[in-house]
């Protein structure tokens, strides 16, 4: 008879499992697993490509780093071996980068997948498309070959002295993404937009769809062949509110509508096309206060600088520096220095700041969609903040900068595999949207992330080892989720024996 020796039992290898079951979950909800699986088949030496992928995707979307830290560190310390049946080849950096270079030559066949896949989960109709476009950099000196994307350009990170590449995205209202295209880092917003439309019209056909998009982006060209196409491409656009100024007197004899509690919205058509002007008591009361606050400390800067005693030179750089810190409230200010003098005097300028204080909280829309109901456009044009929040989780929690990579090609498929992730991200945010409001799809993979594994070795009196691979339980609050999302953790795997011959154990 041979006994377990309980006494001498050892607990090893703890590691990650919950976040990276959910991860696997979602790909095989997006259909991610077959998709891939026609497309990536293993190497002839073995290597199964699908794999490969799917850990770079889950690494972006549990812990986001670079190749080698995963390679060194992240794929031993997570459950993936056990829950894709493989060693820790799979993880090694050669295989990791030349997955990379077998990507982009998809991108178009899952943009039609992920279309399919969002209709089936979501029910989406693709009747509004949102489109804008960030920029991401890069902490290297800029390249030599002429064709490399890499740019320097103007940043919505705030580094102008960074090279950087534009990434232009298409999402639905749900926050589902749709296409994306990485562009040079000196391309003007104005200029992507005729591209973009002549792509999906050829990927997904006509249809009747509207186009949100913020100021800037389109042009008088553009906007004009959209309405002249047949059928005609509805938009609804951002406009400068300098633009106000033109329209101002015969705004003011439209009636307000009541969008919804503290939005109300006048209409006002032109020729073809209709201009929306909709006012947010709590946008008025944000700006006004940002704009305050800008004031009083510019204020307080231009008082300090009256009482220094400076030369000509460092009177124009510290005040060059007031307005670069302050440019909103510089702007509400006449700043006056004489030639080589080394004092200035300001004042306030009363009419600018009555203009601006009349505009503030109010917004000015520009669109085709003549017929439509004005709240419902104001409504429309809210949802550009699901644009924002797909490129907030693209820097933020799937950490799409830095780039480490410096071939073309690589920092492409960087950004294919961080889009990847987002597309495994959103799909979880849009069941917690339903299912679970209130939890961000962060917090769930931390919760998940909260459940380990763990090798329980019991040696036995004949020399041998018993070997449980055992998840821990979830914790109550765990268990609700997965009640509420309708998952259920698998079947604890089998025991093995250090032996291959069965053994009959009676616990001491």
């Amino acid at each position: 008879m041979v006994r377990l020796q309980l006494a001498q039992l050892r607990l090893c290898k703890p590691r990650q499992w919950g976040a990276v079951w959910l991860a696997w979950h979602l790909w095989e909800q997006l259909g991610l697993d077959g998709f891939w699986a026609a497309l990536l088949p293993p190497s002839r030496k073995g290597t199964r490509w699908l794999q490969v992928l799917f850990v770079l995707v889950a690494y972006r979307l549990i812990a986001p780093g670079s190749e080698w830290r995963l390679h060194r560190h992240w794929y031993e310390h997570t459950a993936l071996g056990d829950l894709l049946g493989a060693d820790a080849g799979v993880a090694d950096p050669h295989k990791l980068y030349a997955c990379h270079d077998r990507l982009l030559r998809h991108k178009q066949a899952l943009f039609t997948h992920l279309t399919t896949r969002w209709r089936d989960l979501f029910g989406v109709n693709f009747e509004v498309l949102l489109y804008d476009l960030t920029s991401t950099y890069f902490e290297s000196d800029p390249p030599d070959d002429d064709n490399d994307k890499r740019r320097y350009g103007y940043s919505r990170d705030h580094r102008s002295d960074c090279v950087q590449v534009v990434i232009a995205l298409i999402v639905t209202p749900e926050g589902l993404p749709l296409a994306y295209e990485v562009l040079p880092g000196n391309t003007r917003d104005s200029s992507t937009l005729r591209g973009f439309l002549d792509r999906i019209e050829h990927q997904y056909g006509k249809a009747k769809r509207t186009w949100v998009m913020d100021r800037g982006i389109p042009t008088e060209d553009v906007l004009a062949q959209m309405r002249a196409s047949d059928p005609p491409v509805s938009y609804l656009v951002g406009t400068p509110k300098g633009r106000l100024t033109q329209l101002e007197r015969d705004l003011v004899v439209q009636p307000w509508q009541s969008a919804r509690e503290g939005v109300k919205v006048k209409l006002l058509p032109r020729a073809g096309e209709a201009y929306v002007y909709a006012q947010s008591a709590d946008r008025i009361g944000k700006e006004r206060s940002m704009r305050m606050r800008q004031m009083k400390r510019l204020l307080a800067r231009l008082k300090q600088l009256m009482d220094m005693t400076l030369s000509n030179h460092e009177l124009l750089m510290k005040l060059g520096a007031a307005r670069g810190k302050y440019p909103a409230a510089w702007r509400l200010f006449e700043v006056t220095v004489e030639a080589k003098a080394t004092t200035f005097s300001y004042r306030l300028r009363r009419d600018k700041l009555r203009q601006v204080h009349r505009r503030e909280g109010r917004y000015l829309l520009r669109t085709n969609l003549t017929d439509t109901d004005p709240a419902q456009l104001w409504n429309h044009y809210l949802q550009l903040v699901q644009v924002e929040e797909a490129f907030k989780n693209l820097k933020g929690d799937l950490a799409i900068r830095p780039i480490y990579h410096q071939r073309q090609d690589r920092i492409e498929a960087h950004i294919f595999i961080a889009f990847l992730a987002y597309c495994v991200q959103v799909t979880l945010s849009n069941q917690l949207r339903e299912k679970a409001p209130g939890l961000t799809a962060r917090s769930v993979l931390e919760k998940f992330a909260a459940v380990q594994m763990i090798d329980v070795h019991i040696p036995t009196t004949d020399g041998r080892e018993v070997v449980l691979t055992r998840y821990t339980q979830p914790e109550r609050d765990l268990q609700l989720l997965l009640h509420q999302l309708q998952l259920q953790f698998p079947e604890q795997p089998p025991p093995r024996i250090s032996a291959h011959q069965a053994v009959t154990a009676t616990i001491v």
